[in-house]
């Protein structure tokens, strides 16, 4: 999502030093790492896919650009990020896509070695084999024609049966809950809704290696961010033991907006979530680490 110009208000008062602690009910804050590029394509990332043994990354920027990286570790923590590839995302015909049809928010990798990203400039999903080849597009029922334009799928997370799962930003149900939409593999569905909780919107999603599916949300005021990360158990279409892992205070992380759930190489459950710095200088690309509980 692009946030507009009030962003460089957020970010001054961010460097200020609007920090509140973080309220980590259930997560505990294992550490942030500012990852910095001279390259003009690096900055925007919205989503990213961390490998099983936390060491290689796939990060996806919002004006359609994917990132290979090897990430370094010190006692457990990162210490730095190495650029090993870099590709535009390309549309159905080969093409670099630029501007709003370009906005590539979300990414799940498939059972393949494949992997999905999700629009929201133009309210789609789309498969790759491979970075650089062109794009599947999932078909696009007439529902997802009225989604708000800078508010739909920021989200993307695939179970263990590859089943696909998007929800919007922005746009509710009747009821004001969040719909959730799943691909099947043949058609589109909308099995459950998840309630919508305070000023937070949902930016992020994935199913962690323990079956949950996981939330990432975030909220903005002229103070500057907040982030939430929620998850619940998902057995019969419903979504079940709803928990709050962590709440943030304003300026406690920036503009979190991707979130990756995997097993440490002590079996430990871990969030890695990166922000998108909107291309702008007073603010960082970060990555975010919580431990969380089994």
């Amino acid at each position: 999502m692009h946030l507009g110009p009030a962003i460089q208000l957020i970010a001054a008062l961010l460097l200020a030093g609007s920090v509140w602690a973080v309220d980590a009910k259930t997560a505990s804050h294992l550490g942030s790492f500012a990852w910095r590029h001279s390259a003009e394509w690096f900055g925007g990332f919205s989503a990213l896919h961390i490998s099983e043994d936390g060491r290689h990354m796939l990060a996806l920027s919002d004006r359609a650009t994917l990132v290979s990286a090897r990430i370094e570790r010190e006692g457990g923590e990162i210490t730095d990020i190495r650029v090993v590839g870099q590709w535009p995302v390309l549309s159905s015909t080969g093409r670099v896509m630029l501007g709003y049809v370009g906005d590539s928010e979300g990414i799940a990798m498939a059972p393949d070695g494949g992997f999905y990203i999700s629009f929201e400039g133009v309210h789609r999903v789309a498969y790759y084999s491979a970075p650089g080849t062109k794009a599947r597009v999932l078909p696009r029922p007439k529902a997802f024609d009225a989604l708000d334009r800078n508010g739909s799928f920021e989200g993307l997370a695939i179970d263990d049966q590859g089943r696909l799962y998007t929800l919007t930003e922005k746009n509710r149900t009747a009821q004001g809950d969040i719909p959730v939409y799943r691909w099947d593999g043949t058609a589109w569905s909308t099995p459950f809704v998840l309630p919508q909780r305070g000023g937070f919107l949902p930016v992020a999603a994935d199913f962690g290696p323990d079956g949950q599916l996981y939330i990432l949300e975030r909220s903005v005021s002229l103070t500057g961010f907040r982030s939430r990360l929620r998850r619940w158990d998902v057995a019969d279409d419903r979504p079940k033991a709803e928990e709050i892992l962590f709440e943030t205070g304003t300026g406690a992380h920036d503009n979190l907006e991707g979130l990756s759930v995997w097993r440490d190489t002590q079996g430990r459950l871990r969030a890695t979530m990166i922000a998108d710095d909107n291309f702008l200088a007073l603010q960082r690309t970060e990555l975010v680490e919580y431990l969380l509980p089994d």
